[in-house]
């Protein structure tokens, strides 16, 4: 059976993305940083949609300790046919106040940790032989700016960057890199877990609302499939067109 190795996987994006691979047919490993009830929980999701689940705790400060789980989860589950990089921090400050711990430490969890990751699955495909799916969940913050954010934005516009440089040379192994770049999604990580985001109102999302975790995970389990097959390199924004705005504030100001 297919297997997905999901990091980040006990709350929001990343928990529902395992269980969206699960109901697609992947046993799925499961990993989790500060909450291991809630990862044991999804593991029991996804044991309910008759897949497999191995648990294991992820520390991206650590990369290269973080990198040895995915194959201690590949050994347990029986190879790994789709790795999501989804794990992430953010530790806002403004740039002249930013100290390089902090900067250090989000580069090290965001960009080190997604990157050691990914190479750890992406041999273990090639080794498979029959190819592979790498999804890094990125941020719109790959794309444009946010104040007060100087190393998430780098962290995941380098992110957005290597996600393309890996997709060029993983081609040719059958192994295709995409991107997935969420605007607000109504998870901890925005202060809104167990919220229904139809219910909070956004004047500043075209869409007039966040996004659902399911939402992304649906784009992140299309990304996985065989329907995806001619895909690569790409960012997929998942961001109820938030982005678009830019194009609004600029025809407000040159109205």
């Amino acid at each position: 059976m297919p297997v997905a190795i999901v990091t980040g996987s006990e709350s929001g994006i990343g928990e529902a993305t395992a269980v969206t691979l699960a109901r697609a047919g992947f046993d799925i490993g499961i990993t989790w940083y500060a909450d291991e009830r809630a990862a044991r929980g999804n593991a029991g999701k996804v044991v309910a949609e008759g897949r497999r689940a191995e648990v294991r705790r992820i520390d991206l400060r650590r990369p290269q300790e973080a990198a040895g789980v995915v194959d201690e989860l590949a050994e347990a589950l029986g190879g790994v046919d789709v790795l999501v990089n989804n794990a992430a921090t953010n530790e806002p400050a403004p740039f002249l106040e930013l100290d390089y711990e902090t900067w250090r430490n989000t580069l090290t969890v965001d960009l080190d940790g997604a990157f050691l990751c990914a190479q750890r699955a992406a041999r273990r495909m090639v080794a498979q032989g029959r190819g592979g799916r790498i999804v890094n969940v990125t941020s719109v913050h790959e794309h444009v700016p946010l104040r007060g954010a100087s190393a998430y934005c780098a962290a995941k516009g380098g992110l957005g960057l290597l996600t393309k440089v890996m997709a060029l040379e993983l081609a040719e192994h059958g192994i295709t890199v995409n991107a997935v770049a969420p605007g607000e999604i109504a998870t901890p990580m925005t202060g809104a877990e167990d919220v229904d985001p139809r219910t909070i109102e956004r004047n500043t999302i075209p869409l007039g609302r966040p996004g659902d975790a399911n939402e992304v995970a649906a784009v992140i389990a299309f990304l996985a499939s065989p329907e995806a097959a001619y895909v690569t390199g790409s960012s997929l924004v998942v961001d109820g067109g938030l982005l678009l705005m830019a194009a609004i504030a600029n025809q407000e100001r040159s109205g």
